[in-house]
């Protein structure tokens, strides 16, 4: 079930990312630069996310290994 919650942090991060970057290219009037500055932060942040909720998954297996 936990993949099931990164799959779907993965995907609310970067439409987040190009959803805010598609806002301020409207507000300021020079596309596409905010787009893919916040695709590139969305994505970041997504595999930020990712390690961060996988790596309790990661130090079980590790324990499980040498015990």
């Amino acid at each position: 079930m936990r993949l099931v919650g990164v799959g779907w942090f993965v995907g609310i991060s970067i439409l987040l990312g190009v959803l805010g970057g598609l806002w301020l290219d409207n507000k300021f009037g020079i596309k596409p630069v905010f787009v893919i500055v916040g695709l590139i932060l969305g994505l970041i942040v997504a595999g930020y996310g990712v390690y961060q909720m996988l790596l309790p998954l990661i130090r079980n297996k590790q324990n499980k290994e040498d015990g």
